[in-house]
């Protein structure tokens, strides 16, 4: 997946032109911020566009949280930040019935989920109990207590952070929570040309702190989004790269390699990205190179190598890669 660019007109409606231009603009926005992470960017974009929740996963100190808020400030959503730990309850993420000694009755105080960009800042370093508070927000977009259904504002998008498993004191995400995340993106270290950049601004007196006085601005709001939304759901699929889909993701249960494939929700999953992709870049049609270029970020959650592959130093990303090598690809 490379950073986006606005060239084309595939789409004739006007609206539709200025929120793409919107939202490209946004990676330059946010670079204002954060540095030499732009596919990252590219990512959270797609994400917004499909209505789909984003698993980002990196070392510590790579700015991710950094990368939320930027996104957040740039496209002018409210957002909330929670910092995931072992000892975090369910009701102080989704909100808690408290009682009202003036009323003599329970009232419900929303939590912090009750937003339109959620940053779950180390997600798998608080226990499954408080994870799969999530479950409902992210498939539903609603939160229900004393049985009552309490809806999410819109738009609602989840941007979860976590360390690599083999850190110590994490709790690996279950199969069927990961499947909830349209995206899984691994934040890289950055090279050196980037770095050097990044502590020259530190050394001119940026702080990660005041995005305001890096001067960071909204570039598009809730209205561009939903446009843009609209016009991805019309952007034309012929029924040859459908299969396409299709074949990538029977292609991965039945890899030597795997022991778990990517399910029918990810072969929509793919659907969806490659759509949002391809409006992104300035088309109304997908591209099997618009699948190629997703399907890797789309689907290495909802795989899993066997052991034997695994001690062999086999890769998820590695294992997309054959597949699509493998897969023949529509005229």
């Amino acid at each position: 997946m490379t950073a986006f660019t606005a060239e084309g007109t595939g789409d004739p409606d006007q609206g539709a032109e200025q929120a793409r231009a919107a939202l490209t603009a946004l990676r330059d926005e946010v670079a204002k911020a954060v540095v030499g992470q732009e596919e990252t960017v590219t990512g959270l974009v797609v994400a917004l566009l499909c209505r789909g929740h984003v698993l980002l996963e990196g070392v510590p100190g790579v700015a991710k949280t950094l990368l939320v808020r930027s996104v957040a400030a740039a496209l002018s959503l409210d957002h909330k930040r929670v910092q995931f730990t072992p000892d975090l309850m369910p009701g102080d993420v989704t909100g808690s019935q408290v009682f009202d000694s003036r009323t003599t009755k329970f009232e419900f105080h929303e939590g912090p989920v009750f937003t339109n960009l959620f940053l779950a800042d180390e997600i798998n370093r608080t226990p499954p109990k408080t994870q799969a508070a999530l479950l409902e927000a992210m498939e539903e977009r609603q939160v229900t207590v004393a049985g009552e259904p309490a809806p999410l504002p819109d738009p609602f998008v989840v941007a979860a952070t976590q360390n690599p498993v083999e850190y110590e004191g994490t709790y690996p995400l279950p199969e069927a929570q990961l499947d909830r995340f349209l995206l899984k993106l691994v934040v890289p270290l950055p090279d050196r040309h980037h770095e050097v950049d990044m502590l020259g601004r530190h050394a001119s007196g940026f702080d990660p702190g005041d995005l305001e006085a890096a001067g960071l601005r909204p570039v598009a709001g809730a209205g561009e989004l939903r446009t843009a939304r609209e016009a991805v759901a019309r952007t034309r699929v012929a029924p040859e790269v459908l299969a396409y889909i299709v074949d990538i993701c029977r292609a991965t249960r039945s890899s030597p390699s795997l022991q778990l494939g990517a399910s029918p929700r990810g072969a929509t999953a793919l659907l969806r990205t490659s759509r949002a992709w391809a409006w992104l870049s300035g088309r109304d049609y997908v591209t099997p190179d618009d699948v190629k270029a997703l399907a890797t970020a789309t689907l290495r959650h909802r795989i899993a190598l066997r052991p034997e592959a695994e001690l062999e130093g086999a890769t998820t990303a590695g294992v997309l890669d054959g597949v699509l090598a493998a897969v023949p690809v529509p005229r």
